[in-house]
C-alpha cells in the first residue's frame, strides 16, 4: 500500500473500516506532479504544469473557443482534482442556506464531481467492496446495479418500499439488520423513478431505524443521493436533506451526500456535482481525509472536472437574477406536478387501469398497470399510441417533467387505454 493511503487511513482510524479495499489504497499524490505544482506555485518562473500560456502569462486560448463564453480564458485551464476552490466553499454555504438544519454540522468541504454519477461511482469505489451490501428500495434507479454490482462487485439488497402508503423504514431496519456487519444504504429523495420524497412522519423512523442498526454493531454508510433535492411540491414533506441527521448519528454510520446542478439548477449538460463526507466526532484532519481520497479518484478517472461548467456554476451563482429565474423554473414543475393531480382525480376510471404509487416531488411519478404486463403496456404505448414512458421494476414511470402541461391529459389516457387494450386480448 503506497504510503500516503496508509497514512491517509491512520489519520481516519476507526472509520476506515467503512472503506472498501480500493478505498483503503486510494490517496490523493500530494507529492507527484500536483505536490511539486503546487510548491512551485508563486515562483518568478513555474515550469510545472501541463498547461500552456501566452508570452504575457494569460491563457494560451483560440478564439474559437473563447468567444463562445462569456467568461474569463481561466476557465479554460484545469479545475484541479478536489474542484475550483471558490465553488467547493460557495456550494458549501449554499448547502447550509437551503438546508438549515446543516448550519453548524461539521462536514467536508464538497470535493467537485461530474455530476451525481460520477459521484455514486466514487462512493462505490471507495465504500462498496466484492460482496458488500448495498440496502435500497426495491424502487431505485437502475445505474445503481451498473455502478456497485457490475462495476464493484457489490450486491444490492433491497427492501419494499412502501407500505400502506409510506415509506417502510421498518423493513429497511430489517435489511440494516441482516447477516453482515457493513451496508452501504442508500437513499433517493425525492427518489427515481416514484417521485416520492420521505414525509415529516417517515424522516424520524428512517433516521431512528439507522441509528437502531448502528447501536446494534453495523457499519453503516449512508448514501444521499440528492439529485432531485429542492422540488418538493407538497406540504407535509421532509423539505431539506436527510444528511444532517445522520451526520453525527452514531460513531457506526459515516454519511455521504451527492448533490449538484443537473437537477437543481436544470443545467443536465453541465455535469457539475458533489461529494461531501460527515461522520460522528469527525476531525478537520479526518475530513480532509476523505476529500483527498475522494479527490485521488478523480484523479485517477478523469484528473479533473470542466472547469468551464464550474466557472459557469460560479458566475450563475453569483447572478443577482439567480434565485429568481430558479423559482421560475420551479414553477413550471410544480404546474405540471398539479396536473397529474388533477388528472388522476377528475378520472376516478382510472383506477380501473392502474394504481398511482405515492409521489410528491421531483420529476417523476410511476403507475402500476393492474392484470397486465407493464413491458407490454410500454410497447404498445409506443407502437399504437405514439407514446413513450419507462418500466421499471413493474411499473410504468412517467415523467411529467418532459411533458407540457397541456399533453398531459391524453398522456394519462393513453396508459389507461394501453391496459384496458392488453385486458381485453386476455379475454
Amino acid at each position: 500500500m503506497n504510503p500516503l493511503a496508509r497514512k491517509l487511513n491512520e489519520t481516519l482510524g476507526p472509520a476506515a473500516s467503512m472503506l472498501s479495499p480500493l478505498g483503503r489504497r486510494m490517496y490523493f499524490p500530494y507529492g507527484g506532479i500536483l505536490g511539486q505544482g503546487a510548491e512551485a506555485r508563486g515562483c518568478a518562473t513555474n515550469a510545472t504544469v501541463g498547461m500552456a500560456f501566452e508570452e504575457d502569462g494569460s491563457p494560451l486560448v483560440m478564439d474559437s473557443f473563447a468567444s463562445m463564453l462569456n467568461l474569463d480564458r481561466k476557465s479554460f485551464l484545469y479545475a484541479g482534482s478536489f474542484g475550483l476552490p471558490a465553488l467547493r466553499e460557495e456550494w458549501k454555504r449554499l448547502q447550509v442556506k437551503k438546508n438549515p438544519s446543516m448550519k453548524g454540522v461539521s462536514c467536508s468541504t464538497p470535493v467537485v464531481t461530474n455530476a451525481l454519477t460520477h459521484g455514486l461511482r466514487i462512493t462505490a469505489e471507495l465504500f462498496a467492496g466484492r460482496g458488500d451490501k448495498v440496502v435500497t428500495p426495491d424502487l431505485y434507479w437502475d445505474n445503481y446495479s451498473l455502478i456497485f454490482e457490475e462495476t464493484c462487485g457489490a450486491k444490492l439488497q433491497t427492501f419494499t418500499m412502501f407500505k400502506d402508503g409510506a415509506f417502510d423504514a421498518a423493513a429497511m431496519q430489517k435489511a440494516l439488520m441482516s447477516p453482515g456487519e457493513k451496508k452501504i444504504l442508500i437513499l433517493n429523495f425525492p427518489n427515481n423513478p416514484t417521485g416520492y420524497t420521505a414525509t415529516l412522519a417517515d424522516a424520524p423512523r428512517i433516521v431512528s431505524a439507522v441509528e437502531s442498526a448502528a447501536k446494534a454493531g453495523k457499519k453503516i454508510v449512508v448514501v444521499l443521493d440528492d439529485a432531485y433535492f429542492g422540488l418538493v411540491y407538497e406540504k407535509g414533506v421532509h423539505g431539506e436533506s436527510l444528511f444532517a441527521e445522520f451526520a453525527a448519528l452514531h460513531e457506526n454510520v459515516l454519511a455521504v451526500k451527492l448533490d449538484g446542478c443537473t437537477k437543481e439548477d436544470y443545467v443536465w449538460g453541465l455535469r457539475v456535482g458533489f461529494i461531501t463526507f460527515a461522520f460522528k466526532g469527525a476531525t478537520p484532519e479526518q475530513l480532509k481525509a476523505l476529500e483527498a481520497k475522494a479527490a485521488g479518484d478523480v484523479r485517477s478517472g478523469v484528473s479533473n472536472i470542466t472547469a468551464v461548467g464550474q466557472h459557469m456554476a460560479l458566475a450563475a451563482f453569483a447572478d443577482k437574477a439567480y434565485a429568481a429565474q430558479k423559482r421560475e423554473k420551479y414553477a413550471v414543475l410544480k404546474a405540471r406536478y398539479a396536473e397529474v393531480r388533477r388528472i388522476l382525480k377528475k378520472h376516478p376510471e382510472y383506477a380501473d387501469a392502474f394504481e398511482a404509487m405515492p409521489f410528491n416531488s421531483g420529476y417523476f411519478m410511476c403507475v402500476k398497470p393492474l392484470g397486465v404486463d407493464a413491458e407490454k403496456v410500454r410497447r404498445l404505448l409506443v407502437e399504437k399510441y405514439s407514446t413513450g414512458t419507462i418500466v421499471l421494476s413493474g411499473l410504468i414511470r412517467i415523467a411529467f417533467s418532459t411533458v407540457p402541461r397541456e399533453k398531459l391529459a391524453a398522456l394519462f389516457a393513453n396508459v389507461a387505454a394501453a391496459v384496458r387494450d392488453l385486458k381485453g386480448q386476455k379475454i
